[in-house]
């Protein structure tokens, strides 16, 4: 299995002592953790794309941008690119500048996003929001992997003849699809033989179980290879202990207090928008955070991935208010107590080279 750290930029006060850091510290934060995360062995860096709530990662690309000058190793990812509000010219222009910038380093995973708000911002109908994401996705492939490109669809200006520069440094970089509640990523995912990520972030195992499954099948059904469908996985947030009695003595009051910051009101009963797991102990027993000792975390990485036959494992360190130091600290344990059991008991070959 190979391994991701994904930061969607949270800016929140602290949900214990109410400290906000400044905009700069915390980019400064991502980026500095980013440089460890290559340091310690990780894959992967992911940054996510926000544009409503508490959170600074509008612009996901000067991030990685920042990432890419000070890192020569680890892939670079989005953790989702908002391609349904997005225009397909201007991503493809993005990133394959930052694809030139890393030397190939990129991949996107795209999505509809997980804040119901940005629609509306960018003057968009959320009621079409699978029609914006598949057009888009299916103008930015073109515009990727052609030149000269002729187009018209139905949520911008037509194309004639346009070859967006720069060019991908190697190809066109692989783009995931980001799952958290539909069927329709899995669907349009598995059409086109692209690999799914699915959040498993929120809700119990099953209902991220039913969309890798239905994934799996229309790859088959759509002609192409099943061997070839790669999917990976999100976590809620990784906080590691010696214990689960340490873990919940030391993460307790954090977990629970950050739970009940981020309630959404407005959206409960809305599948993926509010975690069911209010307790560190249901955390722990039944969620898709990993808490607890290294161990426990390992069995239930490795329980995921019976069910998910999963080639990367995601993880996030700063979701839950931890320090700097402490982010770090945390990833390099888990490189090194973690990691190394589960690659081998779960072998992938993605990103290796042939």
């Amino acid at each position: 299995m190979k391994f991701q750290v994904l930061s969607i930029i949270g800016h929140a006060p602290h949900p214990l002592t109410g400290q906000l850091p400044s905009s700069a510290d915390r980019l400064a934060d991502v980026i500095e953790v980013g440089v460890a995360a290559e340091r310690l062995g990780y894959d992967a860096y992911a940054v996510g794309e926000r544009h409503a709530g508490d959170f600074l990662s509008s612009s996901p690309t000067v991030v990685l941008g920042a990432l890419a000058a000070r890192t020569t190793r680890i892939k670079l990812l989005t953790g989702v690119t908002v391609v349904a509000i997005l225009d397909p010219v201007r991503v493809a222009e993005d990133y394959a500048t930052l694809d030139q910038i890393s030397r190939g380093r990129v991949e996107l995973v795209i999505g509809k996003g997980a804040e119901a708000g940005h629609f509306a911002l960018f003057g968009l109908d959320e009621e079409r929001q699978w029609d914006l994401q598949k057009e888009k996705y299916e103008l930015l492939r073109r515009l990727w992997s052609e030149e000269n490109v002729d187009w018209e669809g139905e949520f911008r200006p037509a194309l004639k003849d346009v070859t967006t520069v720069p060019r991908p440094y190697a190809g066109v970089p692989r783009i995931w699809h980001g799952s958290a509640t539909s069927l329709n990523s899995p669907d349009l995912a598995a059409k086109h033989g692209d690999p799914l990520f699915t959040a498993n972030a929120i809700q119990p195992r099953a209902a991220y179980a039913k969309l890798i499954a239905h994934y799996r099948e229309r790859y088959e059904e759509y002609g192409h290879d099943p061997a070839h469908a790669r999917v990976a996985a999100g976590s809620g947030g990784l906080l590691i202990a010696d214990s689960a009695e340490q873990a919940i003595s030391r993460y307790r009051e954090l977990y629970e207090a950050k739970v009940r910051q981020t309630f959404k009101p407005h959206l409960a009963g809305r599948a993926g928008y509010n975690t069911p797991f209010r307790t560190i102990e249901d955390a722990i027993a039944d969620g898709p955070q990993l808490i607890g000792s290294p161990q426990q975390i390992i069995d239930k990485i490795l329980g995921y991935h019976e069910v998910y036959g999963h080639d990367l494992q995601s993880v996030t360190v700063d979701g839950f208010g931890l320090e700097r130091g402490e982010q770090i600290e945390t990833l390099q344990r888990f490189a090194e107590e973690v990691a190394p059991v589960v690659r081998r008991a779960a072998p992938s070959t993605l990103w290796d080279t042939v």
